[in-house]
């Protein structure tokens, strides 16, 4: 069985935000997803990475090159 619970942290404990159908005194397993990573679109992780990559100066014009070994054009 999964749910997804929308939860409040106040410091000690998780407060869902709506009533949950959950059997007390019982063990579950929980995972954290941060509800603001969810926002990010793919222009928000490539502008955060976005210069950050080294490699050599030739790069775009011997990408061939380096990814699969081919001879370099000159």
């Amino acid at each position: 069985m999964t749910k997804t619970l929308h939860v409040i942290f106040d410091g000690n404990v998780f407060r869902p935000e709506e009533p949950v159908d959950l059997e007390p005194n019982s063990y579950y397993i929980v995972t954290i997803e941060s509800k603001t990573s969810g926002d990010k679109n793919l222009w928000d992780v490539l502008d955060n990475i976005t210069g950050t990559i080294e490699g050599p100066e030739d790069w775009s014009k011997e990408h061939n090159h380096y990814l699969y070994g081919t001879p370099k054009k000159a």
